[in-house]
Parts: structure tokens; C-alpha cells; sequence
């Protein structure tokens, strides 16, 4: 189900914004415009990468999360954890202290997101019929990226589950035989993966019931562990209710680890900027030698992403730290719990081909586009092209291309307005009017 709309999971508080544009100038795809001195998103440009969250000065942008009280809908109740997880805690808590404060809010089995990577090594998963360039589909706000601004590179996606799906299939495969009451929750570090799992008849939104926070589940087990710390302290024998994951798998979600699981000729690219960056330029190039390309929003992967707590460097290290004693090997009763759910992890391995989403074209009538991108190239002829983002768009093209598909008017640069109020006036009735929702601006009345 390719052709449903994105699910959102940022929105703007009117009440805190203060229509500061620094979330303007920091969104990548430009999804961002201030009108009436409030931030406003543009759900078709947005991708969650959730950049915009992160400057925010007035915490004027608030996420979509799910609660601790919605698990007891379920009989069982499963927590798909990324390792990075339990990288946002000090040295002070062990993993299995982390572990049974989570039982202890409702979950009653947890799982590793990267044991999905140990499965998929387990039964030898290779890409369907693929020859060239290969792109992880781990991040979400990079498949919508993608899917959005570059749709050439789709038919280069990966079509093999990312891990966290792999292990939710196998969970609730495995737990089926004993209840049909499941409810398989992920914590998540990032705004993209609360979209991706939200956005109704999505695959993960068919796999997950519901998705918690990073900072959330951070911030209820770390209390949990402070204020009872001595009876968290007197048990340390719940190593057996213990997720488990390879060394390798562990350190999936940093820089390189999905580049350090491939063969031939890879490269990584973290922060979103960089990769905008980077796939300027890779679309562009008629061929290159490269066989996998790892792509992540946050700077450092995972540990950089909106929703952690600790310093992305200290998590990355701590991570590191904590693989050296994860054995470099699956142990044998997993491979057994493994090889018992093979045939269906066999017949859900793949996904579909993710399709393009052409919102970003100035019109769909390939015609009426030309016309509209020479309309562009006139009005940024007049435009003073220094980017002050004073006029709502964050740049003097972005205001050009808003013109020309009738969403902004010329009269918004402050800047010619400054300079010849009645040369505005003309220009504005060469351009148009402006619109904003129902709202429109008669070029007469300036």
C-alpha cells in the first residue's frame, strides 16, 4: 500500500511559537513558512525528521507518543528495544536493572530490535533480484526523503524488512501460539519512527500496536532506579528474561554498522543535511562503484536522534563498550526459537518497492510546470537572493516558487518593500495575489 498519505507526528504549539525562524531555517526540505508570526509545517514537504524539534528555543513543537497506560489493553505486552537504548543510561545502571524496571511499567516480554539482524543472517537473506547501487531503508525520514524529493533512487532501496520489523514478526509469531492477545510497542529515538509506525496500512503500523519515546521511557525507569535503588540492586539474577543480540548486531544503529554487515565497496553518510547533500550529488552521477550506501538523518545514527537523553558521543561509546560482552555468536536455543518461526519469517521477509510522491513539482501538468519554473526564474530576477527568511519561506527561492504556484505573494520581501513600496505594488500585480488557506490578499489594498 504504496499510495497512502503520510502520518505527522510534529506539530507547532501557536500558543509557545514566537515565529523565531529557526525552525524554518533548519528544516532541510524547506517544509516550514511563518505566517501571522507562527510556524507553520507543510505536511507534504515534511519528512519528521524532527530537525525542527531540535532548535526550537520555545519548545513551541510538540511530538505524537503513546503511554504506559495503553499496554494494558493487551494480554502480553512486547517492547521491541533498540541497543541505544540502553546507551542513554550511565554506567551506574546495569542492563538487567534497565531490563526489569521495564517489566515492572507492564511489558511482560522484551525483545531486541537488532536480534532482527542476527535472524536475518540466521537464514541467509539475500536482496531480490539486485544488481546495482543498494540504499538501507533503516531510516525512515531518509525513505521519505527520498521518496519525495529524489524518487529516481527508489528502484535502489533495500526491500528486505529493516531489523525492528524482522524481530516484531517474530515475536508475535512466536507468542501467537500462546496468546492472541499481543500488543508489540517500540521505543523509539526518533520522530520519524512514531510517522512511519502512525501512517494506517504502513507495514509497521500493521506490526506495531503502539510506539514510546526514548525520553518518556528514560525518564520513568530512571526514577524508578533512584528512588528504589536498593531493591534493584539486591537482584541482579534476571539475566535470563535478558534480550539477546549479537556483538556485531548490537551496533547496528551507529554510524557504519549496517555498512560493516555488507560486502564490496560502502559508505556512510549521517546527518540530514549531508545526505541532502550527498544525494545532489549522487543523482546527478550517471554511475558510481559504490555497492551499499548507508544513509541516516541524526548525526551518529541513532544516538543522535531528537527523542534521546544522553550526549549522542557518550551513548555512541557505551554502546561500543557494552557489545564487547555480547557473544560474537547466536546461542543455541535462540537459533532453536529461530528455526522454529523460519517458515514464516521466510514468507514475510520482503517489502514492496516504495513509490515516489510528486509534491514537490511546481504543477503535475508537465506543461504548466515549465511555465511556472520560468515564472520562478523571472520573479528571483527581481528578488534580493540573500535569504533572510524575513518574508515567511526560508529563502528567496523558495518565495519564488510559493509565488508562481499562487501560495505567497511578491509583497512579502521586506526588502523591495523597503526600498520602493510603489515598484512593489507593480510587481505584485504582474505576480498575483496572494492566498494562504481562505485567506486572500487583494494587490490593490497595499
Amino acid at each position: 500500500m504504496n499510495d497512502i498519505p503520510f502520518h505527522h507526528s510534529l506539530h507547532v504549539l501557536d500558543d509557545l511559537c514566537k515565529g523565531c525562524t529557526h525552525c524554518m531555517k533548519r528544516c532541510p526540505t524547506q517544509a516550514i513558512r511563518i505566517f501571522g508570526g507562527k510556524a507553520r509545517i507543510f505536511s507534504e514537504r515534511c519528512i519528521d525528521c524532527g530537525q525542527c524539534m531540535a532548535v526550537c528555543p520555545n519548545h513551541a513543537i510538540e511530538i505524537e507518543q503513546d503511554t504506559f497506560e495503553q499496554l494494558q489493553a493487551y494480554t502480553y505486552r512486547v517492547a521491541i528495544i533498540p541497543a541505544v537504548f540502553f546507551a542513554q543510561f550511565s554506567d551506574t545502571f546495569t542492563e538487567s536493572q534497565i531490563c526489569r524496571a521495564l517489566y515492572d511499567l507492564g511489558f511482560t516480554h522484551l525483545y531486541l530490535a537488532e536480534t532482527g539482524v542476527d535472524i536475518l543472517n540466521h537464514l541467509h537473506v539475500d536482496e531480490p533480484n539486485h544488481t546495482s547501487m543498494l540504499i538501507s531503508n533503516y531510516c525512515p525520514a531518509v525513505q521519505r526523503l527520498i521518496q519525495i524529493r529524489y524518487p529516481v533512487l527508489l528502484e535502489n532501496m533495500s526491500r528486505i524488512r529493516p531489523p525492528a520489523q524482522i524481530t516484531a514478526l517474530f515475536a508475535r509469531s512466536e507468542l501467537a501460539e500462546a496468546c492472541d492477545s499481543i500488543g508489540i510497542y517500540y521505543l523509539t529515538p526518533c520522530a520519524a519512527k512514531i510517522a512511519q509506525i502512525k501512517t494506517l496500512g504502513s507495514e509497521d503500523n500493521n506490526l506495531f500496536q503502539g510506539v514510546i519515546n526514548f525520553d518518556t521511557a528514560y525518564n520513568k525507569i530512571r526514577t524508578m532506579l533512584t528512588k528504589n535503588k536498593k531493591s534493584y540492586e539486591d537482584d541482579n539474577t534476571t539475566t535470563f528474561f535478558f534480550p539477546l543480540c549479537t556483538a556485531k548486531a548490537s551496533q547496528w544503529s551507529l554510524v557504519k554498522g549496517q555498512s560493516s554487515n555488507k560486502t564490496g565497496r560502502t559508505l556512510s553518510v549521517d546527518e540530514m543535511h549531508n545526505v541532502i547533500e550527498f544525494l545532489e550529488q549522487l543523482e546527478q552521477e550517471e554511475e558510481n562503484n559504490l555497492d551499499f550506501l548507508e544513509l541516516d538523518a541524526c548525526a551518529e545514527g541513532c544516538p543522535g536522534g531528537i527523542l534521546t537523553v544522553r550526549n549522542r558521543f557518550l551513548a555512541t561509546e557505551r554502546l561500543r563498550h557494552w557489545s564487547k560482552s555480547l557473544p560474537s555468536q547466536l546461542p543455541e536455543y535462540l537459533i532453536k526459537r529461530i528455526d522454529k518461526q523460519k517458515d514464516i519469517l521466510m514468507e514475510n521477509l520482503y517489502l514492496e518497492t516504495p513509490q515516489p510522491k510528486e509534491i514537490l513539482k511546481l504543477d503535475l501538468d508537465r506543461a504548466k510546470a515549465l511555465h511556472k519554473l520560468e515564472k520562478v526564474q523571472q520573479i528571483l530576477s527581481v528578488l534580493p537572493l540573500i535569504d533572510c527568511g524575513l518574508c515567511g519561506p526560508p529563502t528567496c527561492k523558495a518565495l519564488a516558487e510559493d509565488i508562481a504556484k499562487s501560495e505567497a505573494s511578491i509583497r512579502q520581501c521586506v526588502v523591495l518593500k523597503l526600498k520602493d513600496p510603489k515598484e512593489l505594488n507593480s510587481l505584485a500585480k504582474i505576480w498575483g495575489e496572494r492566498t494562504i488557506g481562505s485567506t486572500v490578499q487583494k494587490d490593490d489594498q497595499a
